[in-house]
């Protein structure tokens, strides 16, 4: 691949999703008189008693916390998904309007009793700890014969539409799998069947060989830019071990990926000076009882800020209409990332 045809505009193609990605690198020379966000300069609070995750606190559905010391997992007291939902179908219209009930369990998971904290702040240990509560989590609600994914994810930041600071995640576990993994299934499975090998297995040998895109590493698990990124500072995190999902874990796994978050978390709030917002979500196997060999543990991190700690990027315009775009190369934010490690 020549190099220098990567500094002019291109797309490249995204095999998880079946997609192409506008690259513009020349865009970041541009003006920007758009909107500038706030940072949160408020000095951090280790407990407040506003707050309905704190520990003995009163929650917004009307029961108090434990004086939790760790973790601490509870059912979402305004749950977007309900166990207990009838189930029903409906079409007409020759099948252009489909709807159908959807079952699930929606649970908050608590990473720590610290209000102030943050995976870039926790210690390890503590981290750990958090990894166990979602192998918990994971299997508990995955061996459910309703569920057939289970969702983990942090909306980290008011950027990415966090209702409360306090450190914390959640689990959405659906009857069926939703259009994202499902997506990634699809594409696993050809590839798979094509090539007689895992696709994230191969991605991970051509970016350990070329090192363009890797930002942090440990002895278990990878963490990249991938080449066809669409957000600014995405990122993908990848085990070393062809696992498909935390319940494959042991000890070692467990530590390296509380060790891999660590870092990476570290390295996003070095790179503006700020407690670095994002979405975050392990895609693991389908809980549908089926093997899945094609399935590779990975995480995702899209993290919406482009130039500063307040000026962020925005899907609109043609990455709605079109195709997503972005400016600067897969290349130049992953060595970015990578100075931000200290």
């Amino acid at each position: 691949m020549n190099d220098q045809n990567l500094q002019f505009p291109h797309r490249r193609f995204d095999p998880l999703r079946g997609r192409w990605v506008l690259v513009s690198p020349h865009r970041t020379q541009r003006p920007w008189q758009g909107e500038v966000s706030r940072t949160d300069t408020k000095p951090p609070v280790h407990y407040d008693p506003e707050c309905y995750l704190c520990p003995g606190n009163l929650r917004a559905g009307g029961q108090h916390n434990p004086q939790y010391t760790g973790v601490f997992a509870f059912v979402n007291d305004y749950a977007a998904l309900l166990p207990d939902s009838p189930g029903w179908a409906t079409e007409s219209g020759h099948g252009l309007l489909r709807a159908e009930s959807e079952r699930g369990v929606c649970r908050v998971l608590c990473f720590h009793p610290d209000h102030s904290l943050t995976l870039a702040g926790m210690e390890v240990a503590d981290i750990v700890r958090v990894v166990e509560a979602w192998t918990a989590e994971f299997t508990e609600l995955g061996a459910r014969p309703e569920i057939r994914h289970v969702q983990i994810f942090e909306n980290r930041g008011a950027m990415m539409g966090a209702s409360n600071p306090h450190p914390h995640g959640q689990i959405w576990a659906t009857e069926h799998i939703p259009d994202e993994p499902l997506t990634e299934l699809a594409s696993q499975r050809a590839y798979t069947r094509q090539h007689d090998s895992c696709l994230l297995c191969d991605t991970l040998k051509i970016e350990l060989e070329q090192r363009q895109r890797i930002v942090c590493e440990n002895q278990e698990f990878v963490v990249l830019v991938p080449f066809w990124a669409v957000w600014p500072f995405e990122t993908l995190l990848l085990s070393r071990a062809h696992l498909g999902s935390m319940d494959a874990f042991g000890p070692a796994q467990q530590h390296g990926l509380a060790d891999i978050l660590k870092q990476l978390t570290m390295r996003y709030d070095r790179l503006f000076a700020t407690s670095f917002p994002y979405t975050m979500g392990f895609h693991q196997r389908p809980t549908d009882g089926e093997p899945h060999p094609e399935w590779h543990f990975h995480g995702h991190f899209y993290p919406p800020l482009l130039r500063s700690a307040t000026v962020r990027k925005f899907m609109v315009g043609f990455e709605m209409l079109g195709m997503p775009q972005r400016d600067i190369t897969p290349e130049t934010a992953a060595e970015r990332l990578r100075a931000a490690g200290g």
